[in-house]
C-alpha cells in the first residue's frame, strides 16, 4: 500500500512538473503555413474578385486599347485595318464640322448652371411646409424617370413654329415666337431649355437631401446673432451643400459631353447650318452614316481627353476651394 502510494504520488508530482513546462511550437502546417479553411477563404476572395477585374478587362481595358489603335486606321467597321498613322488626327485640324460641333456641345453647357441655381430654388421651396408638398415633387421627378426619346418628340412639337404650344404661350403674351428648331438663332437655346427642365427634379432631389441634412443648431446659431435670410443662406447652405454642387457640375459636365438623343430626334440633319450637331452626333453621323469608323474614333479619343482634362480641373478646384471658409 506504501509503495503504491508513492509510486501515484510520483506519478502525480511528474505530470504536474511536465505540465508547467512549456511546450516546443508546433511545426507549421504544410501548404505555405496556412490551415485547409484559411486556404479556402483564399481561393473564393480570388473568384469573387476576379469577377470584376475580368469585367474591367473585358468590357472596359480592352475597348479602350482597340479604339486607340482603331483611330490610328482607316477602317469602315466591316473590311479590314489599313493602318494610317496620326493621319485621322491631323484630318481633324482642318475638320470644320468637328470644331462646329464642339464648339455646340460646350455651349450646350450653358445650362449647366442655370440647371443648378433653378434646382437650388426648388430644394430650398420644397424644403418648407406647404400643402401638396409631395406632389409637387413628384411632379418634379416625372421627367427625370421618363423616356428622353419621348420627351425629345414632345419638345420638338412643342417648338413648332406653326401650332406649338411655346408659341401659342408667347402670342398670348403679344409676342411673336420664332421657328425655334429651324433658326440658327434660338436652336441652341431651344436644347437648353429642354435639357434643364429634364434634370431639374433630379438636382432638386440631390439638393433637398444635402438641405435637410444640415444641422438646426447652425440656424439657430446664427439667428441669435442677427444673421438675417440672406445671410444663413450664403454662410450656411451654400457651404453645406458644395459636395452636392460639385458632384452635380462633374457629371451634368460629362453627361452633357455626350448629348445625343435630342439632337438625333429634334434636329435629325444637325439643325440649320450644323447650329445643333453636337460632338456625339457628329462622330456617329462620320462612323454608322459614312462607315469612318477609324476617323469617327479619333474624334472619340479626343472628346474623352477634353472630359477627362475638365473633369481634372474641376476636383483640383473643389481639393482648392474645400479649405476656404466662409
Amino acid at each position: 500500500m506504501t509503495t503504491s502510494s508513492a509510486t501515484t504520488s510520483g506519478s502525480t508530482a511528474t505530470t504536474g512538473l511536465r505540465g508547467s513546462v512549456t511546450e516546443p511550437p508546433r511545426k507549421a502546417p504544410p501548404g505555405g503555413g496556412t490551415s485547409r479553411l484559411h486556404r479556402q477563404e483564399q481561393k473564393w476572395a480570388l473568384i469573387f474578385v476576379a469577377a470584376p477585374v475580368i469585367g474591367y478587362l473585358a468590357f472596359t481595358l480592352y475597348p479602350v486599347l482597340f479604339a486607340a489603335y482603331a483611330s490610328l486606321t482607316q477602317w469602315n467597321g466591316l473590311g479590314p485595318m489599313r493602318f494610317v498613322g496620326l493621319q485621322n488626327y491631323v484630318n481633324l485640324l482642318g475638320d470644320e464640322y468637328f470644331r462646329i460641333s464642339l464648339f455646340n456641345t460646350f455651349f450646350y453647357m450653358i445650362g449647366i448652371p442655370i440647371g443648378l441655381a433653378l434646382s437650388l430654388a426648388l430644394a430650398l421651396a420644397m424644403n418648407r411646409k406647404l400643402y401638396g408638398l409631395t406632389a409637387f415633387r413628384t411632379i418634379y421627378y416625372i421627367p427625370v424617370i421618363s423616356s428622353l426619346a419621348a420627351i425629345a418628340i414632345l419638345w420638338q412639337w412643342a417648338y413648332n413654329g406653326d401650332f406649338g404650344l411655346v408659341n401659342q404661350f408667347l402670342a398670348y403674351l403679344g409676342i411673336d415666337g420664332p421657328n425655334w428648331l429651324a433658326s440658327t438663332t434660338w436652336s441652341k437655346p431651344a436644347i437648353i431649355i429642354m435639357a434643364v427642365w429634364k434634370g431639374l427634379g433630379y438636382s432638386m432631389l440631390l439638393y433637398l437631401a444635402a438641405i435637410q441634412s444640415v444641422p438646426r443648431s447652425l440656424y439657430e446659431a446664427a439667428e441669435l446673432d442677427g444673421a438675417n435670410a440672406w445671410q444663413r443662406f450664403r454662410a450656411i447652405t451654400l457651404p453645406m451643400v458644395r459636395p452636392v454642387t460639385f458632384f452635380l457640375v462633374v457629371t451634368n459636365i460629362i453627361a452633357g459631353a455626350q448629348i445625343f438623343t435630342e439632337i438625333n430626334i429634334m434636329t435629325p440633319t444637325g439643325g440649320p447650318e450644323y447650329s445643333t450637331a453636337s460632338a456625339v452626333w457628329h462622330i456617329w453621323r462620320q462612323a454608322f452614316r459614312y462607315q469612318q469608323m477609324g476617323y469617327a474614333t479619333a474624334m472619340a479619343i479626343v472628346l474623352g481627353i477634353l472630359i477627362l482634362i475638365i473633369t481634372l480641373i474641376q476636383f483640383r478646384l473643389n481639393r482648392r476651394n474645400s479649405f476656404v471658409i466662409d
